[in-house]
């Protein structure tokens, strides 16, 4: 099946990208969650939008994506949330509560479909986290989860 990708998909492809996949994928995964829509041809006239919004939000160069990985790498990220007594959250943290520490850390707008998380974070304590720049460029981000 035929689809225009509406985000960033990891293995897959960029916004904008026409890419083939099987149809479960397209149909049980990627539509439902408005990762993707079904390529027609009128859906092709909205590939060049959702390109042009890409070139806006995209870090252009490996320059530009070295130094916001600098200033990344260099803020002392702190996120609070409830936790239990033993240390074990009532939940787990998200991308975007992530992506708004950051931001309240001082460290610059990240957008939270670039944080990839390799294990859900569900205790207190220090994580590693990977915020993707740019295709050639990730900077690795540490989180200290400490009870609110």
């Amino acid at each position: 099946m035929k689809i225009i990708l509406t985000h960033e998909v990891s293995g897959l492809g960029a916004a904008g990208d026409v890419v083939d996949v099987r149809d479960g994928y397209a149909r049980n995964y990627l539509v439902p969650r408005g990762l993707a829509i079904r390529w027609t041809k009128g859906g092709e006239k909205d590939v060049e939008q959702i390109r042009r919004g890409r070139r806006i939000r995209e870090i252009a160069t490996i320059e530009q994506a070295n130094e916001v990985k600098a200033r990344l790498e260099g803020v002392k990220v702190q996120l609070k949330t409830r936790a239990g007594d033993a240390g074990r959250l009532f939940g787990s943290v998200t991308p975007a509560d992530i992506a708004s520490a950051i931001k309240d850390a001082g460290g610059p707008d990240v957008d939270k479909r670039r944080i990839e998380v390799p294990q859900p974070i569900k205790t207190l304590g220090a994580h590693q986290v990977s915020v993707r720049l740019h295709a050639e460029v990730a900077a690795k981000v540490g989180v200290e989860v400490v009870a609110a």
